[in-house]
């Protein structure tokens, strides 16, 4: 097994102090995606992060946060969460033996990501108000008690994360175009932009990816240059009014020469149904904003034909099942013989 410490030990802050925690991270696959790009008129590839430890990018992060956090004398680790933080925090709090405390607004947590942060032993609180109020409380109690907060404000989070970029332009032998990427907090963006400007350094590159931010349009103050107080959107992992990183992402976004997009829930979830219907990977709702918003810079005509673009499936479609069962319904039953189930399958 061997995680991004180990992989990219030289581009991370790591020192003979920092224990080296893994999981596994890092490494998902980038998969070609044919038939969309096709569609799309790009070469299209999708940086399947669902295949991480916990099923979500954050782990890239994570993984450093906690080391950082165990490295700087702290005995304990707080985040608010969507969903994804709370899963992954509390998988490397249990690696690392120490206690986990999660801030979930109350009714907004798909089931899934709940139910990792339980089973992995994290104290989990729900609280009567959205993912900004959570957040700020958690920053209130981190400081107070010195625990350390795991949230995207920790620039270690942000680090970590940097390394899909890195894995990215190692597998492709150089930059992609463009990238798309969900966005929520903006940390990720951010992070990624962060990666292209380090590895670029690196290897004395000039020319880094236009980076294209999607959010939901019911929760899009990026997208729409405008405050979100109740963010709603079925993408509960982007399901976020105040991003912390608002501001870095706009000027990774201005600086990389892309943009930021809103796209509906419907669109959303229609992007979800192709990419796993026609590419056969199955991606949380968030993850799939990304194509959502390719498509609506193709029917733009701002989509320009032939570009090497990597979207960034943030979370694997296992986090949040229900999404998909209400839309689809219970599966046809039939009697058990030969003729009931041939009249529903010629159907």
């Amino acid at each position: 097994m061997s995680g991004i410490l180990a992989r990219y030990e030289l581009l991370l802050p790591l020192n003979k102090r920092t224990p080296r925690l893994d999981l596994g991270e890092g490494g998902t696959p980038l998969l070609p995606l044919s038939k969309t790009g096709e569609t799309l008129g790009i070469e299209l590839f999708g940086k399947f992060e669902g295949m991480n430890p916990t099923g979500s990018f954050k782990d890239r992060g994570m993984v450093l946060a906690v080391s950082k956090a165990l490295e700087e004398g702290a005995r304990s680790v707080i985040c608010a969460s969507t969903g994804n933080t709370s899963a992954s925090a509390a998988a490397y709090s249990a690696r690392a033996g120490v206690p986990c405390y999660v801030l979930l607004p109350a009714g907004k947590v798909a089931l899934g990501k709940l139910a990792q942060a339980v089973i992995h032993g994290a104290k989990v609180i729900a609280i009567k108000g959205d993912f900004d109020r959570a957040l700020e409380l958690a920053r209130e109690i981190a400081s107070e008690k010195k625990m350390a907060i795991v949230n995207s404000v920790n620039r270690y989070r942000l680090w970590g994360q940097r390394s899909g970029a890195w894995e990215v332009c190692d597998e492709l032998g150089g930059f992609p175009d463009a990238v798309v990427l969900p966005v929520g907090n903006a940390g990720n963006i951010t992070a990624w932009w962060a990666g292209f400007v380090q590895y670029a350094r690196l290897k004395k590159g000039t020319k880094v990816p236009s980076m294209f931010g999607v959010q939901a349009a019911g929760a899009a103050p990026l997208a729409l240059d405008s405050p979100c107080s109740y963010p709603e959107t079925v993408a509960t992992a982007i399901r976020i009014g105040k991003p912390v990183n608002g501001k870095r992402a706009r000027w990774a976004v201005r600086m990389s020469g892309g943009r930021f997009i809103a796209v509906s829930d419907e669109e959303i979830l229609k992007a979800q149904k192709l990419l796993a219907s026609r590419e056969g990977v199955f991606a949380e709702p968030a993850s799939c904003a990304g194509i959502a918003g390719l498509f609506k810079l193709a029917a733009e005509g701002s989509l320009h034909p032939g570009l090497r673009v990597v979207a960034v499936l943030t979370g694997s479609g296992l986090k949040d099942p229900n999404v998909v069962l209400e839309r689809i319904g219970h599966p046809v039953e039939v009697e058990a013989n030969r003729e009931a189930l041939m009249e529903v399958m010629e159907a």
